[in-house]
């Protein structure tokens, strides 16, 4: 019974609306796919829990690495945030392949961190690269316990004896606001995320931090904290809303999920964007430029670090002695599009029904 339940290759390449031929040449690491084919059909291999069986007499292939697509809450890793995990995916997957590895991917959705540290001491993989954004420091030194060599991605602590490759969240930042002070904003505003996570907590820093960097000053009423998913966001966005703030003149957003749900709140109170309120995101998801108005966000190169990972892992797999931990941070670029405008004071008016410049719910 339990074999009849595992999914086929048919049943991955349905899901993947593509061929199984395209899923065999993806599984041996054959033929000339498209990296956001290869990575589609890898994330679908993963959220379906897929493995391959193995032939008469053969072994699971042991040149090959494993990715830990690791959900500890889901509200960052889930359906709203694939396309970027696609992208690390592709980037493994494309330098995995060069150096002779097969990439799985392993989806771990609300397992305890035992059950993931003890799935690792049956692999034959010969290196680990682990999605660290929903990990603490804690979990970090467990999945370090199986005694693989591992990289983990998508978080970052300085003092950990650990391997990370994330994105420079202090310059990311930095670049926001110096845009906005470019467009002259003086009174800019950051929407947080109460969600726990390393890069989350990263970028709440660098705000501060880049605020007094570059004279411009905070003010408390001007900080507001949201879930991290679409609809919690959204949901969060509109409570706050109802209270009838004053709002700042542009808001900072953690990502762009969050800053969609934002936007759709001010705009379900009258509250134009950019005429009104100018917003930047951080993630560039594709949604992102062709939301009306186009918006501003940050660019962080998820398939370098996808690379950059595979290549780490392979030097810690063939050291000869043991390596110290290595810290990349990968930079960013600010994407300029129509969501942050500069207002134009004088023609600007006041939403009917408004107390401040945000109209009564």
């Amino acid at each position: 019974m339990t074999d009849k339940k595992r999914p086929t290759l048919r049943d991955i390449a349905d899901a993947a609306a593509v061929s199984p031929a395209t899923v065999s040449l993806v599984l041996n690491g054959k033929g000339e796919i498209s990296g956001t084919t290869r990575a589609r059909v890898l994330e679908t291999m993963a959220r379906l829990e897929y493995r391959p069986r193995s032939s008469k007499g053969r072994a699971e292939p042991s040149d090959s690495l494993r990715f830990l697509k690791i959900s500890k809450h889901g509200h960052t890793v889930n359906r709203d945030h694939s396309h970027f995990i696609s992208d690390y995916i592709d980037g493994m997957s494309v330098e995995a392949g060069r150096r002779g590895y097969a990439l799985e991917v392993v989806s771990h959705e609300e397992q305890s961190i035992d059950a993931i540290v003890a799935s690792l001491t049956r692999t034959s993989a010969r290196g680990v690269i682990a999605l660290g954004t929903e990990l603490s420091e804690t979990d970090v030194r467990a999945i370090q316990g199986a005694g693989l060599p591992t990289v983990f991605i998508d978080t970052f602590y300085d003092v950990l004896d650990a391997t990370f490759v994330n994105m420079n969240n202090e310059d990311a930042v930095f670049q926001v606001l110096s845009h906005f002070k470019s467009r002259k904003f003086r009174r800019i505003g950051f929407v947080a995320s109460y969600v726990d996570t390393t890069n989350f907590r990263l970028r709440r820093e660098a705000f501060f931090k880049n605020m007094d960097r570059l004279h411009l000053d905070v003010r408390e009423a001007d900080v507001v904290s949201f879930e991290s998913t679409l609809d919690g966001a959204y949901a969060d966005a509109m409570t706050w809303l109802q209270g009838r703030p004053k709002l700042a003149e542009c808001y900072f957003c953690t990502n762009d999920i969050i800053a969609y749900g934002f936007i759709k709140a001010l705009r379900e109170h009258n509250v134009r964007i950019p005429e009104d309120v100018a917003i930047v995101g951080f993630d560039n998801l594709p949604l992102s430029a062709t939301l009306n108005p186009p918006l501003t966000t940050i660019d962080v190169s998820k398939r370098k670090i996808g690379y950059l990972a595979v290549t780490i892992l392979d030097d810690l797999i063939n050291a000869s002695e043991a390596q110290p931990a290595v810290k990349i941070l990968v930079g960013a670029r600010l994407i300029v599009r129509a969501s942050d405008r500069p207002r134009t004071p004088a023609k600007r008016s006041k939403p009917r029904g408004a107390r401040g410049n945000v109209p009564a719910a």
